[in-house]
């Protein structure tokens, strides 16, 4: 950006503009989405955005956003296209008389941006940090950090949770989360084991799954703890990974390479040290 730390308010953030980022800062006012209140500030590399727009808001308003790279942050991966848009945390709503400077920002950030970065290969946006809880319908889901653990309530619980027990859940031995908006009529958050078994059960049956409601598992207390759990199981997942194997040249080709060494290095044709030094990289490579 033109100067390191220049700040642009809107209604409900700000955005601080640095060099390799944008840190945004949420308001906390009675109108601010309770999300924002829960993320507090959030700081996005400039590598896990896509594009910057600016458009036309409501009411005398233009909207700046920044697009994320799919992949790139854990929270909007784990809402998977349903947050409401006034709920968007990459979107920054502006007064329509800032439209020239939120325009020279949108050009500043377009200018910083790769032109076709595609999907991300890993998280690049901090997700939210443990430990979290919530209540859901059926249930109190909390996460320290490694284990998801979900407690059930007898006012709520199915007849096949409470015949399965309270639960707890490894990141190790999951491959994935499922969040389903609480204002949908089948929200819930479902852990996904790595064998897949519990994808077809429905989820006020599933033991892998809390239940939301009315009033339980909002969007502000369920959406980070998603996102947060899938961080980790992300995370955990690139840690097994081992490191590929280099593999060992043949013994026999080795012996050919230092026999044709020492020829050139009885023509004369290399150094003592040249010859010292080459047998020695050879003999590494066994």
């Amino acid at each position: 950006m033109s100067r390191m730390g220049d700040v642009l308010a809107g209604f409900h953030a700000a955005w601080e503009f640095g060099s390799d980022s944008v840190l945004i800062r949420y308001e906390r006012g009675i109108r601010t989405p309770r999300l924002f209140h829960a993320l507090g500030e959030r700081r996005i590399p400039l590598a896990a955005l896509a594009g910057v727009t600016l458009s036309p808001g409501r009411r005398g308003t233009v909207v700046l956003r920044a697009e994320p790279r799919p992949g790139a942050d854990p929270l909007i991966e784990a809402a998977a296209g349903q947050l409401k848009e006034a709920h968007d945390p990459y979107r920054l709503v502006l007064p329509a008389e800032r439209e020239t400077l939120a325009e020279y920002y949108a050009d500043e950030l377009r200018a910083r941006l790769d032109d076709d970065p595609g999907p991300a290969e890993r998280h690049l946006v901090a997700p939210p940090e443990a430990p979290l809880q919530f209540k859901a319908y059926d249930g109190k889901a909390s996460f320290d950090g490694t284990t998801v653990h979900f407690r059930w309530f007898w006012t709520g619980a199915s007849t096949a949770k409470w015949k399965a027990g309270d639960q707890s859940f490894a990141v190790t031995e999951l491959s994935g989360v499922e969040w389903r908006s609480p204002d949908a009529l089948d929200g819930h958050l479902r852990l996904l084991p790595r064998d897949g078994g519990t994808a077809a059960v429905q989820a006020d049956q599933d033991p892998a799954a809390v239940v939301f409601g009315l009033g339980y598992g909002p969007v502000h207390e369920s959406l980070p703890f998603a996102a947060a759990v899938l961080a980790a199981v992300r995370e955990r997942a690139t840690a097994a990974v081992p490191a590929a194997a280099v593999p060992r040249r043949d013994p026999a080709d080795i012996a050919e390479r230092i026999r044709h060494l020492g020829e050139l290095y009885q023509a004369g044709l290399v150094t003592d040290e040249e010859f010292s030094s080459k047998k020695a990289e050879l003999l590494a490579e066994l």
